[in-house]
């Protein structure tokens, strides 16, 4: 019995992750859950204000205004458009650190890996260059000067990368962003104190900061990484528990940015470095991926298979592997860095490392580094993370699970390779959904969280729903990680989907699954939809394609929901947002939506009924465009 055994232990669609929880001493997210199954009726409802000294106030029936005269329109409005300002700024800071590394590397003309990424940036952006190091820079410095204009200057890049059909319709509501950054700050401001008491005019912000995030924060984060880091490229990898390997020093890495490792992970197989790790008694150092820097750095494991083990899971499965107690080391460099790792790394010695300000953690060494120190910085690392492996391998016992996870999910999908692998050109695709052998494409996005029937059960349900309705699922977040623990990314999955689905797959040898990699990679499903679109000479809300952040989490989680119905999208959720508390709100997000960009949020956590309502949408599309 361990200490945590009378607790109620939270259910995980990967049940060999759930059995191993289960039986461990420490206290984690699974355990905590049922600690805090009560909740605050007017926090979910978003109608709980505490922007002032006059507060908290709480709308009720027989209180319908704050002290201020707020009513429960404007405080959710507030509160709402807050949060996404929130999640917006998290996004803003990691596509400014990619820009400001490729700037660096291009000043120090360094090396770029994605000669091909930077030419087709060059194209969309209109820059020119005498070599690549001098596009580069003006690649970086051309994202640096939108994201730093003023919010009544618009940004140059957003018509230069957005569908022109979906830039006409943004102008004519008025939602085409000012600076990306200005644009958060002037969200921060307008839910102030006795600001801004327009919900529907807040509500257009939240639209607007949806396109900067998607466009800025997801796409260009992952186009500037592509520069920098190489393109994904197709292969097979393993997923799960299994990819960690006791003989090696082992580091999990956290966070969002994976420009922030590019140098950690090639020093790390350096000559010098790993006859220090032999030294030591380990056979080198292996990069353990967890949370969506793990999956970025799984997308584009092809150009660093020396060093990347394989990504071992999602955000919550973080605290299970680190109580394996093979992680010698956390680096961590944003958020999905869990509280709950601290305790956990303390004791069993693991060392923790945070290389951005931002994901500092309570117990950890805060070694922050930039380009021109990044020498220095990283050999530090390398030696402290040597010295916790040895001073903790002979003292904490390991409990090793090698058979979680698989050994042949498909990874490296990308806008660029999976168009590659269709022969240049999205002709077959959209062949396929002509003829009905795929009836359409379902977005499951986003992050995974302990609620709606438990870890990944939702979004893993309702995956396994829509690919035996015969269509094709993308994912790219935390909810990937969940997916291809359970198996779905493997070829194998074909036999689970519908008849003519699982004949295509079979035909390719590809899963009915396929996996982008990290939230950030919403932003490559939206350049697939949209090179789609232009092919077929449709605006995107045309497109039999649906969205879902069925297990979404945070702020972050949010700003991407707005860019979906920025795009016109049809935006599934598992669990409401926190406005249900006003009416307004939920008749402009469920309804009026529609009518503005052509998106709109439908609430379920049924995976069969969520389904159908897909099916249903997907065949009014296919209707709608004259196909069978």
């Amino acid at each position: 019995m361990t200490k945590w055994s009378n607790q109620k232990i939270c259910k995980s669609a990967d049940k060999p992750l759930e059995n191993f929880i289960v039986n461990l001493p420490q206290n984690t997210a699974f355990h905590r859950v049922d600690t805090q199954n009560m909740k605050c009726e007017f926090g979910l409802r978003g109608i709980c204000c505490k922007l002032c000294a006059n507060g908290p106030c709480r709308i009720t029936q027989d209180a319908p205004k704050g002290v201020c005269g707020a009513t429960a329109d404007v405080i959710a409005a507030r509160n709402f458009l807050r949060a996404i300002a929130a999640g917006s700024g998290c996004y803003i800071h990691i596509v400014e650190n990619a820009a400001l590394n490729l700037r660096s590397i291009a000043l120090a003309k360094g090396e770029l890996r994605g000669k091909k990424a930077l030419n087709s940036l060059c194209v969309k952006f209109g820059i020119k260059g005498k070599n690549d190091h001098e596009k580069a820079l003006k690649v970086a410095d051309a994202v640096l000067n939108d994201l730093y204009k003023p919010d009544y200057e618009k940004m140059v890049l957003t018509e230069k990368m957005a569908y022109a059909p979906r830039v006409k319709r943004w102008k004519e509501i008025g939602i085409m962003p000012g600076g990306a950054k200005a644009e958060v700050f002037s969200g921060v401001v307008k839910t102030s104190t006795n600001l801004n008491s327009d919900p529907v005019h807040m509500l257009f912000h939240t639209l607007r900061l949806g396109i900067s995030t998607g466009l800025y924060g997801l796409t260009l984060t992952n186009l500037l990484n592509d520069v920098v880091i190489g393109e994904p490229e197709l292969r097979m990898a393993p997923v799960g528990l299994n990819v960690i390997d006791p003989d090696y020093i082992n580091i999990m890495i956290t966070g969002h940015q994976h420009s922030r490792f590019s140098y950690i992970q090639d020093r790390l197989i350096q000559d010098d470095v790993v006859k220090k790790a032999k030294a030591a008694g380990a056979k080198g150092f292996k990069i353990v991926g967890c949370t969506c820097v793990g999956q970025d750095m799984q997308l584009r494991g092809a150009h660093c298979t020396k060093i990347f083990n394989g990504h071992a899971g999602n955000n919550f499965t973080s605290e299970p592997i680190l109580a394996t107690g093979a992680i010698d080391a956390v680096i961590s460099e944003f958020n999905c860095t869990l509280p709950g790792i601290e305790p956990i790394c303390d004791e069993l010695k693991i060392k923790q490392i945070c290389v951005d300000a931002v994901a500092k953690k309570a117990n950890a060494e805060l070694k922050e580094f930039t380009y021109e120190t990044r020498e220095k910085a990283v050999n530090e690392i390398i030696d402290e993370v040597i010295a916790a492996y040895k001073a903790r391998r002979k003292v904490v016992p390991m409990k090793l699970l090698p058979d979680h996870g698989n050994k042949n999910s498909l990874t490296g999908v990308s806008e660029v390779s999976l168009k590659a692998f269709l022969g240049d050109s999205w002709k077959p695709l959209i062949d396929l959904i002509a003829a009905g052998k795929i009836k359409g494409l379902a977005g499951v996005v986003g992050c995974s969280n302990l609620q709606c029937g438990g870890h990944d059960v939702l979004t893993v349900e309702l995956t396994k729903q829509l690919i035996a309705k015969d269509i094709l699922v993308l994912t790219a977040g935390c909810s990937s990680g969940g997916i291809e623990n359970c198996g779905l990314m493997m070829p194998e999955a074909a036999e689970l989907a519908g008849p003519n689905l699982k004949a295509v797959c079979k035909q390719l040898g590809i899963p009915p699954v396929l996996n982008f990699g990290p939230c950030l990679a919403i932003g490559r499903l939206e350049i697939v939809a949209t090179e789609v679109a232009e092919a077929l000479g449709v605006d995107l809300p045309q497109l039999p394609l649906v969205l879902s952040a069925a297990q979404w989490l945070e702020e972050q989680a949010l700003a991407d929901g707005a860019f979906g119905l920025a795009l016109g999208l049809p935006l599934h959720l598992g669990i409401p947002p926190f406005v249900t508390g006003s009416d307004l709100i939920v008749k402009v997000l469920t309804e009026d939506m529609k009518t503005l960009t052509g998106g709109y949020v439908f609430i379920n956590d049924d995976a069969v009924e969520t389904a159908d309502m897909f099916e249903k949408i997907i065949l009014q599309k296919r209707k709608d465009l004259g196909l069978p």
